[in-house]
């Protein structure tokens, strides 16, 4: 076997080009391919770099990886076996093809091209667009291959593409150099990227003739289209929505973009049905998803700093609806809050800190769906990240990513379930394992063996039920431990609910007369395990005036009203409610509603939120 990748790469099929001209005359030029290899395991053979037998072993690992649904194309699977490398299997496709290598040399790109795309692109993707011929678009790239590149560019610019590799290790230079204001001598950063205002972007739109419109003009107009999708995610962002809805319909209704902002769905915008494609295949290209499949569901993630955003990352799922159409949703991931940023009391944030550093146990979060459950467990894996401690978490999805965390991404598809993820994790020395939902009797019986085994587990419960509930339920599964041991494993439970907060900027108070004060104090004692009697709720009250009454021991309740700052709506964002129930102190806890209630009065919520929220 030949171990030079000069064998494969003719001078005939490597050239450095004098001027962007002389490049476009030599591509356009019909040519034969190299060889007579009908498939591209003979060009390789026929090169020198593979022996008949190494072909035929790459071929049966082709084969055997079919027969389990895998389907890899043959020079990957060599490359792997380590029977070339990545350049000598270029260089054969590029001689097999008929294709070339090009060094861009002094080769200066029309600056039409490189207006097409932006210099962070290019230098991220290692792209370098050379010359415009009418509605062509030529660049050179490492791996002309890539379709998800090449999808994204070509909606990006709207141009046909011829895609050219590059010689090795001469793109980056030349992309800097292309790209290098005239006239200077050292680089100078892009200039700041101006952003439209999204009225500005759909006045572009509306000002367009409806004429015989479809969805190929629409596509013409993509350049637009993506300033209006990313205009949409950065006011998604700054309103603090939890998701965005691409909801799409048949002409003559509208396209519908709807946000959710503290739990609710707003309609945020509409646009013309026939932009229903582009929009639709933009978001799939943004998030590394299969335009061409429209039948079957999928998913991605957008890292929106990509586009000119934030850093923020956004989750994608597109959905098949009647009719042919799809629906997509993005799901705004937050990153990962401090514990003491939760909303949690200063009695439960401290009980839940020492829970976190104890060395075996179960700990759970339980509420229902969104109501930040996985959110709270990685703030505790956050508090107690690099304390020396192995850190397994087995999530699906990912959601919130972070440094040190060893995260593991299931897929039962391939028989990856988070069983199989937390039995492997047992196997591989953890001192913490998180899962993000303890979804079966399955999985709840290996969380509990790790615990008991000597492991700090962390995991959700979907449920409504209060923590002393939880514990009971616990306690019916069918596992194999000793009842007294059993007893002491769930270190903590933690009930969470969310709340609208009220806005700060608008909010108004009333004091509360006794009355009003003795009625609230019978409702937070009949929701906990004290005695509800005339002595215990005076006592309440008492506790009350000096933890949150005003210099005069006076306390308030506030309620919602509605300003521009909260654009009339009384609140802003969402808050956490809690009842934690710690195994050291089971006596000694705040149910769900007496923290509720302890926030009314300090002015966070109001009364009709709490009593929505534990209405148990």
């Amino acid at each position: 076997m030949t171990d030079a990748a000069d064998s494969v790469s003719p001078a005939h099929y490597s050239f450095r080009p004098a001027s962007a001209e002389a490049l476009w005359q030599q591509i356009s030029t019909p040519r034969p391919t190299a060889g007579k290899a009908r498939r591209l395991g003979e060009a390789l053979v026929h090169a020198g770099l593979l022996t008949a037998p190494g072909l035929w072993h790459g071929l049966q690992v082709q084969q055997q990886e079919r027969e389990k649904g895998q389907h890899r194309p043959i020079g990957q699977i060599l490359v792997e076996l380590g029977a070339l490398t990545q350049e000598q299997l270029r260089a054969v496709i590029a001689s097999w093809l008929g294709e070339y290598q090009v060094h861009p040399g002094d080769l200066k790109p029309e600056a039409a091209a490189l207006a097409l795309v932006p210099r962070a692109m290019a230098e991220r993707e290692s792209v370098l667009p050379l010359l415009i011929r009418e509605d062509t678009l030529v660049l050179l790239m490492i791996d002309p291959g890539k379709r998800s590149l090449l999808d994204e560019l070509r909606f990006l610019t709207q141009r046909r593409l011829i895609a050219l590799q590059a010689a090795p290790d001469t793109l980056g230079p030349a992309i800097r150099k292309a790209y290098q204001p005239p006239g200077t001598g050292t680089e100078e950063e892009p200039a700041p990227v101006v952003r439209s205002t999204l009225q500005e972007l759909l006045s572009t739109l509306d000002s367009t003739e409806p004429g015989d419109a479809n969805e190929a003009d629409a596509l013409n107009e993509s350049d637009t289209l993506a300033q209006i999708i990313n205009a949409v995610i950065d006011e998604a962002i700054g309103r603090n929505a939890s998701d965005i809805h691409i909801e799409t319909e048949l002409a003559p209704k509208s396209l519908r973009i709807r946000l959710r902002i503290d739990g609710d769905l707003a309609t945020h915008l509409e646009l013309p049905a026939r932009y229903r494609v582009a929009v639709v295949a933009r978001i799939k290209v943004m998030a590394g998803m299969d335009i061409s499949e429209r039948r079957k569901p999928q998913e991605g993630k957008i890292d929106f700093a990509r586009f000119g955003g934030p850093p923020v990352e956004l989750r994608v799922t597109s959905i098949p609806t009647s009719q042919g159409l799809e629906d997509v949703v993005l799901r705004l991931l937050t990153g990962v809050l401090a514990l003491d940023r939760i909303d949690l009391s200063r009695a439960n944030l401290l009980a839940l800190q020492s829970v976190a550093q104890k060395r075996y146990g179960l700990v759970l979060v339980c509420g229902p769906t969104g109501c930040g459950k996985t959110t709270t467990l990685h703030s505790v894996l956050r508090d107690i990240n690099g304390t020396g401690r192995k850190i397994w978490t087995a999530e699906d999805p990912i959601e919130i990513t972070q440094d040190g965390l060893r995260q593991v991404q299931v897929n039962p598809r391939l028989g990856w379930t988070v069983a199989a993820a937390m039995r492997a994790f047992l196997r591989a020395d953890p001192d913490v394992i998180m899962v993000d939902e303890m979804r079966d009797e399955e999985i709840a019986r290996i969380a509990l063996e790790a615990a008991f085994t000597g492991h700090l587990v962390l995991t959700t419960l979907l449920t409504t039920a209060a923590p002393d509930a939880v514990a009971r339920q616990l306690g019916q599964l069918d596992i194999k431990l000793n009842p007294l041991d059993f007893s002491a494993l769930p270190l903590a439970i933690l009930a969470q609910r969310l709340v609208l907060r009220l806005c700060v900027a608008c909010r108004e108070s009333q004091v509360i007369d006794q009355d009003r004060l003795m009625d609230l104090a019978s409702q937070y004692l009949e929701s906990g395990s004290g005695s509800n009697t005339l002595e215990a709720r005076t006592a309440q009250v008492e506790r009350w005036r000096l933890q949150h009454g005003d210099a005069q021991g006076a306390l308030r309740l506030w309620r919602h009203k509605g300003c521009a700052e909260c654009q009339g709506f009384g609140y802003q964002g969402r808050l956490g409610i809690h009842g934690l129930m710690v195994r050291d102190e089971p006596a000694n806890w705040l149910t769900l509603r007496q923290d509720g209630i302890e926030k009314v009065l300090q002015g966070l919520t109001d009364m009709a939120q709490v009593l929505a929220a534990t209405d148990l």
